[in-house]
């Protein structure tokens, strides 16, 4: 695929649980339709649970250019076994497939599971260099280890990887950026409280970011207290255009080949 930045008028909301959005009570069909009208033309629908997989699979055939990953959310591990690098990848072997994840640690709500966590991030790490799709990586309260199994992991053999919804710390940033990763931000860049990310931001170069609204959850301004949905990707670039006084277009532009060049599996299999 082409990746002039030419070709990218339109926006891609990165991560969202289109599953999940069915279960509050909004209409798939007319998510995704409202999606497209507002030139929000690709959406990647990201997988938490394996055992939902198959569901989140089946959304992506449906329509054409809604793609998914496959993991385990370190919050699910109370209901959920660990799974295998075997067992993630034979779900890669799907066209619509284009990341591994979400996956991390997570010590906000669940402090008392770290070991687990740990290893359960360490098998994806493993699926995602064997597969060449990218991690989707979730961090909560978990910046110190963040940046030593990074470190450390990418010493033994390199992986891409996108920090998702990223909140956290200027040293993970930092890290994050110096490994090669990406950063994604979701509404929460918007709210009057996050100051510190701003701050953060206003230093990541605009190649190196990624927008999602992470729906249902997390509705920007003004939307703050809706039902997030990808269409409200919008108001996060727009935002970020004001933020770091670039136009919409191009915040628009670099953003979506940003989408394409991490998910390369996507990009080759996106239809205009």
């Amino acid at each position: 695929m082409n990746l002039d930045n030419s070709k990218f008028d339109f926006l891609v909301d990165s991560h969202c649980h289109l599953n999940t959005i069915q279960k509050f009570g909004l209409d798939l069909e007319c998510v995704i339709k409202e999606a497209n009208n507002t030139n929000v033309r690709v959406i990647n629908n990201v997988c938490s649970k394996l055992s939902e997989f198959n569901d989140i699979l089946e959304i992506s055939n449906k329509y054409k250019n809604v793609y998914c990953s496959v993991g385990l959310h370190p919050l699910e591990l109370k209901e959920e076994k660990l799974p295998t690098v075997e067992e993630i990848i034979k779900f890669t072997k799907y066209k619509k497939v284009v990341g591994i994840g979400e996956t991390g640690l997570d010590y906000h709500y669940a402090s008392e599971t770290r070991k687990q966590q740990i290893q359960n991030f360490e098998t994806h790490i493993e699926a995602a260099r064997k597969t060449n799709l990218p991690l989707i990586i979730h961090s909560r309260n978990a910046d110190n280890d963040m940046i030593d199994i990074l470190k450390s992991e990418m010493k033994n053999k390199e992986f891409s990887f996108v920090l998702h919804c990223f909140c956290s710390g200027e040293e993970l940033a930092k890290t994050g950026l110096d490994l090669g990763g990406y950063i994604s931000l979701s509404g929460i860049v918007t709210f009057g409280k996050s100051v510190e990310l701003r701050k953060i931001i206003k230093q990541v170069s605009l190649d190196r970011i990624l927008l999602e609204t992470d729906s249902p959850y997390l509705a920007p301004e003004p939307k703050r207290g809706k039902t997030n949905q990808p269409v409200y990707v919008e108001y996060i670039a727009k935002y970020l255009g004001d933020f770091l006084n670039i136009p919409f277009k191009v915040v628009q532009q670099q953003t979506t080949k940003n989408v394409f060049t991490l998910f390369n599996k996507m990009g080759k299999n996106y239809e205009n």
